[in-house]
């Protein structure tokens, strides 16, 4: 058995969450693979991020976002709010704080307000971090015309640049 692996790199938005479509790269990146029969699993490195399969929806909001993700992110706020205040959940607690801020790097937690994405872990518990699919003659087995794969990054806190692993393996 065969394996391949390669990374995509997205810019996340930093003020609401960032949806990134990267179904083309994921094709790409099986096709170099040279991969005939085997599965693909397109996974986030984050915690507060995750890849989904998806209809593509084709009508956008006003900020570009297609219905069906903000379908998803309003259901999702209702189960789980966004994290505005300290002590709105336990996370983070004062430990997580003392961490943050004193073991971490200076770009990874620039304030403590950045520590307020207690949200964005759960949903991404939830939602999961990764999508296996099957390959076939060398073609991905979804949906040719509407199936999409999805990059989440739900923490909402500022921009990020986030990685997200392709892996291939099979004959």
């Amino acid at each position: 058995m065969a394996a391949y692996i390669e990374t995509i790199e997205v810019l996340s938005n930093g003020n609401r969450v960032s949806y990134h479509e990267i179904t083309k790269q994921v094709r790409e990146i099986v096709q170099k693979s040279k991969i005939k029969n085997g599965i693909v699993v397109i996974t986030s490195t984050h915690t507060t991020c995750s890849v989904i399969y998806e209809e593509y929806s084709h009508d956008l909001n006003y900020c570009g976002d297609e219905y069906l993700q903000v379908d998803f992110n309003n259901i999702l706020e209702k189960i789980i709010p966004r994290c505005l205040t300290e002590n709105q959940y336990y996370h983070p607690g004062p430990q997580h704080v003392a961490f943050g801020e004193k073991d971490c790097e200076k770009s990874l937690v620039p304030d403590r307000r950045s520590l307020l994405n207690t949200e964005a872990h759960l949903k991404a518990s939830l939602v999961g971090e990764s999508v296996t699919s099957a390959i076939e003659n060398g073609i991905i087995q979804i949906n040719q015309v509407t199936g999409y794969y999805y990059f989440i990054d739900w923490d909402q806190n500022r921009p990020r640049k986030r990685i997200c692993k392709v892996a291939v393996m099979g004959e």
